[in-house]
């Protein structure tokens, strides 16, 4: 193997995904552990006197004791290059979630052991599917008392509609909780508990007969897994590779990550049945990894990672080529000639400078403020990424400056999040609003918008919200829509690339609207044939922000 094919073969890139609070970030943060990248395991919940987790790097993250935003960790681990992407479980966050799964090849998705499969772990999981992304499931929580291990392979199966093949399975839950069972292996891990999942668990290896396993297992414990063990063997899934790549198959694992049980299981084998850097459709074409021609999308921008640099970070998934820092590309958006000088590998909010990646790695740039979310950068000038999604507002409000001496922040501080895209942005028609209306997700996406306005910006806001509950975009065969056809409440305005949407209170009002006027085409996302490449509407949003004034 020629070393650049080398390379793209020892490169893992996945996300793990989850509900709310069924442990994603605390796997994250032992999978750093058990790989070698930190040497003391933080704490999601973060006391004043304990480290927060690594990968939580903002404020309001260590404060709130959840992932508000993606981060990006890599580091080395045996022979392969990992780069780990942790994700924001909260739904009102669940955009900034998608855009990293256009990202990865593979994803971890952590179920809660005592609580099955819950809503946002469907939904993620539905993403997955539909980018066919493969799945490794991850039971977590064992060490709490949990649900029978053959009901949750069963809800697997019959909620999610994918094949589950447990690679280990657990050895007691609660209190009695002390290992797992390596199928493929044929042997039993023994763990110890440690203070506060610091260090990695010491644990110990037998063989399922070996007397020392009857003896640590109470009578009843043991004669139920070892019926179970031999009801999977006769009638469970069989494992087959092919099927685990095609996502039809997830391979499921057993264990505890807050006290560190079965995780280098988990990573061990994940790291060995995960996929190399995959190819990426672009219209007719398949673009390889080792195609020798560089190229990459952008699928995430953040500001002010680093109080001490106070820059924007462009985060950019590799997909063909060999980077080298100081090379020319070209910005496939705008048709620009650039040299990437400026290229870092992050971790978390610390980052060093990268002199080269591969296929599969994901590389900071800075020092390019006309980046936006889903542009491409190439060799290739006529190569245009598709792969960032958009997703339909819920939640609409004014942000209002209330100091005149802080207007500059304000507005400094607003485009620069509308660029992150953060939020979106829209312009009512004839309004008298000095401001573009923001449109949100989650209401939560509005607090961090605030929060970081305050503390990255020294700019205060104050929020007012918007009536409207629905937001449709609007097509007509001439292109005009006439304000006086909208019914009583409903506002026509325009999104930050200039297309026309209607803003509805309620449901029946836009349902209403659609019956009386069928020659206006209503969709919940931008008609796809008119999206600007490379996400070009970020550029508009800045453009209404620098107008305000």
């Amino acid at each position: 193997m020629q070393p650049f094919e080398k390379e793209i073969s020892r490169r893992r890139t996945f996300a793990i995904i989850s509900h709310p609070d069924a442990g994603k970030t605390t796997l994250t943060e032992k999978f750093l552990l058990y790989g070698g990248a930190v040497q003391l395991a933080g704490s999601v919940t973060a006391r004043k006197n304990q480290r927060a987790t690594t990968s939580d790097w903002m404020e309001l993250e260590r404060q709130r004791g959840i992932s508000v935003s993606s981060t990006v960790l890599q580091f080395e681990y045996k022979d392969y290059c990992v780069n780990l992407l942790d994700t924001p479980g909260h739904k009102d966050f669940s955009e900034d979630t998608y855009r990293v799964l256009t990202a990865v090849d593979a994803a971890v998705m952590v179920i809660d052991a005592g609580k099955g499969i819950e809503t946002q772990t469907r939904k993620l999981f539905e993403v997955c599917r539909q980018r066919r992304i493969p799945i490794f499931t991850f039971m977590n929580k064992l060490d709490r008392p949990a649900r029978d291990p053959l009901s949750l392979l069963d809800e697997l199966e019959r909620v999610l509609g994918i094949a589950a093949y447990p690679v280990n399975w657990p050895l007691g839950d609660g209190a009695d909780f002390r290992g797992v069972f390596d199928r493929q292996a044929k042997l039993v891990h023994f763990f110890e508990r440690v203070p506060g999942g610091e260090y990695r668990a010491p644990v110990s290896v037998h063989g399922l007969a070996d007397p020392v396993v009857r003896e640590q297992m109470n009578q009843d414990a043991y004669t139920r897994t070892v019926d179970e063990l031999a009801m999977l063997d006769g009638a469970g899934a069989a494992f087959e590779h092919q099927a685990v790549l095609a996502g039809e198959l997830t391979p499921v694992f057993f264990g505890s990550a807050v006290n560190n049980f079965g995780v280098q299981l988990l990573l061990d084998a994940f790291l060995q049945l995960a996929p190399e850097p995959r190819s990426h459709q672009v219209d007719s074409r398949v673009i390889q990894p080792n195609d020798p021609s560089f190229s990459g999308f952008i699928f995430k921008i953040q500001a002010n990672m680093d109080p001490r640099h106070r820059d924007r970070l462009a985060f950019v998934r590799i997909c063909s080529g060999r980077f080298e820092r100081d090379m020319n590309v070209v910005h496939t958006r705008t048709g620009r000639k650039l040299r990437l000088s400026s290229s870092h590998k992050v971790f978390g909010r610390d980052r060093e400078t990268m002199d080269e990646a591969y296929p599969g790695d994901v590389v900071g740039l800075v020092g390019h403020s006309d980046f936006r979310i889903g542009d491409t950068l190439a060799e290739d000038p006529g190569l245009v990424y598709h792969e960032i999604p958009r997703f339909t507002p819920e939640c609409f409000a004014w942000l209002q400056s209330p100091s005149t001496a802080q207007f500059k922040r304000f507005r400094e501080g607003l485009g620069q999040l509308l660029q992150e895209g953060v939020v979106q942005s829209f312009m009512l028609k004839d309004s008298a609003q000095r401001v573009p209306l923001l449109g949100a997700v989650g209401p939560l996406q509005f607090e961090v918008v605030q929060y970081r306005m305050q503390t990255e910006y020294g700019a205060e806001s104050r929020l007012e919200p918007g009536p409207w509950k629905i937001i449709r975009w609007a097509k007509t065969e001439n292109g005009e829509i006439d304000p006086g056809q909208l019914p009583t409440g409903a506002r026509l305005a325009f999104d930050s690339a200039g297309q026309p949407v209607i803003l509805f209170a309620e449901q029946w009002s836009c349902d209403f609207f659609a019956q009386r006027n069928p020659k206006i085409a209503l969709s919940a996302l931008p008609p796809e044939s008119e999206r600007p490449a490379g996400n070009g509407h970020a550029a508009a949003s800045v453009a209404l922000v620098e107008q305000i004034g």
